[in-house]
């Protein structure tokens, strides 16, 4: 999925709702039995500017952790929510972009999560390649939501069980699915357990500004 991102940055970078309110889609957050900080991250652009996906933060903002006991530490769960596309001509006419999945959206979750870990032992010269590679696994999973790396649970969408794929990793968990709203969901997270999270649609991105 070719997108650049917006309001780029540590999640403690001041954030503000206006590329939000350009989506043509539905945001998605946590549903109202949650009950800690909301907070805006980024969103994922076009090259003609069109908004395709974004992030939102629940709970603790997460920081760059080396290993997995640091990372326990944080509470916190991020909802990615996905234009669902079609197949489409790019935006200058030269190419075609992709349809967005739920296999999109399992891609930009776990990509995401990755982007917060890295291995105790690892240089922080070679981060950047650690993570190359490991966003490349990210991806070969997210184009297998059916197989071994993957189960599967039913969580609530505006009070409606759905279908989601779900993973552990020794940095947290990452889950993906579908929406009745033309939306693909993605979320991760850490510390706290997806198995009790419950998604609906975000009805004032005021709750979520810094």
């Amino acid at each position: 999925m070719e997108t650049t991102s917006r309001l780029e940055g540590s999640p403690s970078a001041r954030r503000t709702a206006e590329d939000y309110l350009r989506a043509p889609f539905t945001w998605y957050g946590l549903d109202d039995a949650f009950t800690g900080p909301r907070w805006l991250m980024q969103v994922g652009t076009a090259a003609d500017g069109t908004v395709q996906h974004g992030s939102m933060g629940h709970g603790d903002e997460p920081s760059i952790k080396s290993d997995a006991s640091g990372a326990e530490k944080e509470r916190f769960a991020v909802v990615v929510t996905v234009a669902a596309s079609p197949v489409r001509r790019s935006g200058d006419g030269t190419g075609v972009l992709d349809a967005t999945t739920v296999s999109s959206a399992a891609w930009l979750a776990g990509s995401g999560l990755l982007a917060y870990t890295w291995p105790a032992q690892l240089d922080h010269a070679l981060r950047d390649d650690w993570l190359d590679q490991q966003t490349e696994t990210a991806f070969e999973l997210a184009d297998d939501l059916q197989g071994p790396e993957w189960s599967s649970l039913s969580l609530p969408v505006d009070g409606v069980p759905m279908p989601f794929h779900y993973r552990e990793s020794e940095f947290g968990w990452v889950l993906a699915g579908e929406t009745r709203a033309g939306v693909h969901l993605g979320a991760y997270g850490r510390g706290m357990s997806a198995y009790g999270l419950g998604f609906a649609a975000v009805r004032d991105l005021a709750a979520y500004e810094a």
